[in-house]
C-alpha cells in the first residue's frame, strides 16, 4: 500500500503545477486522492469549509482564511503552505487541534524581490504608460527619473526584502529600513521607525508580514511629493481609499500593487495611469513555482510520514 492511500487532499492555491506537472506527480505517487480548487482563484471563507467537509485530511493552501471555526469544522491533519507567510492560518488553533503546519518560506524570495526591481524601474521610466500610449497609436515621450541615487525605505525586513537589499546594492542607493520587530543591526543600513523614515523616502517597498493596515492616510500625508509606493506582501497592508485619495491630490507619484484585500481585483485603482498593477504574480516564475510546489508537496508528505510513524 502507498504510504498516503487514506489521505484525501485539497490544493486550493488559485493555481498549481501549471509549468511543471512533477508536484502533482507526487502527490498521486503517494496515493493521495488529489481535490483541485475548482475556481482558480483565492477561496472565500465559505467555499473552503465547503471543500474541507468533503473528508479532506491534508491541504496544499494558498491565502484562504485558515482562521479557528474552519479549521475546528474540518478533519485536516497537515497544512502545508504553497508560499512564504502564514499570516492566513491560525497557529494556536492548528496547534490545539493537532494540525501539522508547514510552509516555504524560501520559495518566492528571488522572484518577488526581482519583481519588486522591475516595478521600481517601471514607475520610475514610466514605461507601462508609454507602452499603453503606443500600443494606441501615440508617439508620446516622457520624462522619467533614474533610481541611481533615490532613497528607498524597505518596510519589513524578512527573507524577501534581506534580497531586495542585495538588488539594489548596485544602484547606488540609499536603503533605509523600518521593522519594529528586527533586532539586529544591519551594516550600512539606517533602521529607524516608519514615522521618521517616510519623510525621507523617494521610494516605499512594502514587504511587511501580516494583515493589519499599516500605510494609511497618516503614513501617506508624510511621503514626500513624488514618492512612489510599491506593495509586494499583502492587500490589507494599505489602506486603498486613503491611497486612491493620496493620489488624486497628487501627493504621491504612483504606485505598484500586487497584492489586494479581494482578489480577483476590479476596483477604482485600474482607472488611475501612474498606477501599475499585477494579478498577484510576485511568485510566479517558472523556477520558483516548481521549487516552491514541490517543496510544499514534500512538507506534505513528510509531514503525514510523521503522524503515522507516531513522531511529533
Amino acid at each position: 500500500m502507498k504510504p498516503l492511500s487514506d489521505e484525501k487532499i485539497l490544493i486550493s492555491t488559485s493555481s498549481f503545477a501549471v509549468m511543471d506537472n512533477e508536484p502533482l506527480d507526487m502527490l498521486k505517487n503517494a496515493g493521495c486522492r488529489v481535490v483541485d480548487n475548482p475556481y482558480k482563484r483565492r477561496l472565500t471563507k465559505p467555499e473552503i469549509e465547503e471543500l474541507l467537509a468533503t473528508g479532506i485530511t491534508g491541504i496544499i493552501a494558498g491565502l484562504e482564511p485558515l482562521d479557528k471555526e474552519v479549521l475546528s469544522k474540518s478533519n485536516l491533519k497537515v497544512i502545508s503552505r504553497c508560499g512564504s507567510g502564514l499570516s492566513n492560518v491560525d497557529l494556536d488553533a492548528a496547534k490545539d487541534l493537532g494540525i501539522r503546519v508547514c510552509y516555504t518560506p524560501d520559495g518566492p524570495v528571488s522572484s518577488v524581490a526581482e519583481l519588486t526591481i522591475g516595478a521600481m524601474l517601471s514607475l520610475l521610466r514610466m514605461i507601462p504608460l508609454m507602452d499603453r500610449e503606443l500600443h494606441d497609436g501615440r508617439w508620446s515621450k516622457k520624462t522619467g527619473n533614474l533610481l541611481e541615487g533615490k532613497t528607498v525605505l524597505i518596510v519589513g525586513f524578512g527573507r524577501i526584502a534581506r534580497r531586495l537589499k542585495k538588488l539594489l546594492e548596485p544602484f547606488n542607493v540609499r536603503i533605509l529600513v523600518a521593522d519594529p520587530f528586527l533586532k539586529e543591526k544591519i551594516e550600512g543600513i539606517s533602521v529607524i521607525p516608519l514615522e521618521e523614515a517616510l519623510p525621507q523616502a523617494d521610494i516605499i517597498s512594502i514587504h511587511a508580514s501580516g494583515e493589519g493596515t499599516i500605510i494609511e492616510e497618516k503614513e501617506l500625508g508624510l511621503i514626500k511629493p513624488g514618492g512612489l509606493l510599491l506593495n509586494a506582501a499583502r492587500g490589507t497592508l494599505v489602506d486603498e481609499k486613503a491611497l486612491i485619495k493620496a493620489l488624486r491630490e497628487k501627493r504621491i507619484a504612483g504606485a505598484w500593487l500586487d497584492v489586494f484585500e479581494e482578489e480577483p481585483y476590479k476596483g477604482p485603482l485600474t482607472k488611475f495611469d501612474q498606477v501599475m498593477l499585477t494579478p498577484h504574480v510576485g511568485s510566479y516564475t517558472a523556477e520558483c513555482r516548481k521549487k516552491m510546489e514541490t517543496e510544499a508537496v514534500e512538507n506534505l508528505i513528510e509531514a503525514f510520514k510523521k503522524i503515522k510513524e507516531g513522531k511529533r
